[in-house]
Parts: C-alpha cells; sequence; structure tokens
C-alpha cells in the first residue's frame, strides 16, 4: 500500500524557532507588540503568517500587514549562517530512499522560507513534493495541508507518519488521520501527546520513531 512520510521544516528538519522568535521580536517591537519566549511557543509557533498578523497587528493598517511579514521573513533569512539538520535526519531519509518511501515537506512558512532553508542543508532533492500552506485555501491547524502532501505523494494516511513540533501543525497532522511524532524542539513530551501525537521524540535518533516508520510506513511500503 503507498506509504509516505511527511515532515514539517521548522523545528522539525532543522531547529529554527531562535531564529525566528528574534526575527519576530526585533519586528513587531517597532509596532510596540513585544514578544516573549512563551507567547511565541503558544501563539506563533507553526502558525500561518496571516495568523499571526491577525493575532498581534490588528492595531496597523491590514494594508501593512504583508510588508511587515515580509521585513520579519528577510531579517530571518539574513539571520541564517549555517544551519544543520536534526540528528538523525539524513539516516532517515537514507532509510526512506533504500525503501522507496516518497517523502515531503509540509509546512506554513513562505517559500522562499523554504527553498533556503532545504538548498542550506543540502537536501532540496530527497522530497519529492514542499506543501506549502498558505498557498492552499486553508493553513494548519487544518488538515488540508497533509491532505494535499498525501495526494502529491500518492499515499494513504494509514500507511504514513508526519513529523511535528508545532501545536497548530501536530493537530493538523492528526485530523488528516496520520501517525504523527511530536518533536520536543520547543514543546514538552507531555504537550505534544496531548495535541494527538502518537510518541514523542527529541530527534530523529529516537528508537521509538524509528520502530514507528518501520512498523506504519516501511512494512506497507
Amino acid at each position: 500500500m503507498p506509504s509516505s512520510l511527511l515532515f514539517d521544516l521548522d523545528g522539525t528538519l532543522v531547529d529554527t524557532d531562535k531564529a525566528h522568535f528574534s526575527a519576530f521580536g526585533e519586528v513587531f517591537a517597532r509596532y510596540d507588540v513585544a514578544i516573549d519566549w512563551d507567547l511565541y511557543r503558544t501563539k506563533i509557533m507553526g502558525a500561518s503568517n496571516q495568523a499571526i498578523t491577525t493575532e498581534f497587528l490588528d492595531h496597523v493598517p491590514a494594508s501593512e500587514h504583508e510588508a511587515i511579514m515580509e521585513r520579519k521573513e528577510a531579517v530571518y533569512r539574513d539571520s541564517l549562517d549555517v544551519i544543520e539538520p536534526m540528528p538523525g535526519l539524513g539516516a532517515l531519509l537514507d532509510l526512506a530512499d533504500a525503501a522507496h518511501l516518497p517523502c515531503a515537506v509540509v509546512t506554513n512558512a513562505p517559500r522562499l522560507n523554504a527553498e533556503l532553508v532545504l538548498r542550506s542543508l543540502n537536501i532540496a532533492e530527497r522530497f519529492r513534493a514542499i506543501v506549502i500552506g498558505p498557498e492552499l485555501p486553508q493553513t494548519k491547524p487544518h488538515p488540508l495541508p497533509y491532505l494535499e502532501g498525501l495526494r502529491l505523494l500518492g499515499a494513504q494516511a494509514s500507511h504514513s507518519v508526519a513529523f511535528e513540533d508545532s501545536r497548530s501543525g501536530i493537530r493538523a497532522a492528526h485530523a488528516a488521520e496520520l501517525a504523527v511524532v511530536g518533536m520536543t524542539t520547543s514543546l514538552d513530551a507531555d504537550a505534544v501527546r496531548a495535541l494527538g501525537a502518537s510518541i514523542a521524540a527529541r530527534d530523529f535518533t529516537d528508537a521509538a520513531l524509528l520502530d514507528l516508520v518501520r512498523r506504519r510506513a516501511i512494512a506497507a511500503a
């Protein structure tokens, strides 16, 4: 049966949350919006830019929102110097290749950000599809981005695994009826499980994560 692996980007393939947090803090401060780490984790991490501006910039004319977020994304991209993939990612992608298991990136990040990160990690060619939530009618936490990833890969949710680190992402993958690995980059193990993750993992070397991939995806490939 068609199987697949679907990966969120920020906080999952690579730990970029600190860079995003810093960029939001720098740009939003100009509009008298203070962002602390708890606020970032609960309201911003994993959300689309449209949802973020609706939440935090309602006192700023809507006509300025897109330009503000473009500045934030430019600050973020300029801050990326040398980035490293999450431990174990390369070995997991090798495992998927050996099993002829297609992979996709499913993210709420803008396409420019996603493509830059994947190029910087030298793994862009490892993914058959890149799904950008804001390019669809619904973003995470709606399941549509994950359903689109499954469609592009010709895969079934019942034999696929999603890797996510944010509240909106875990909810989206769970709603798409995927088995979800909750990465504990920013949320703790109890939090990701409460949101619907099957298991919690710090990185891709986790034994339970690899066992889930073998049982649910590779065995059905």
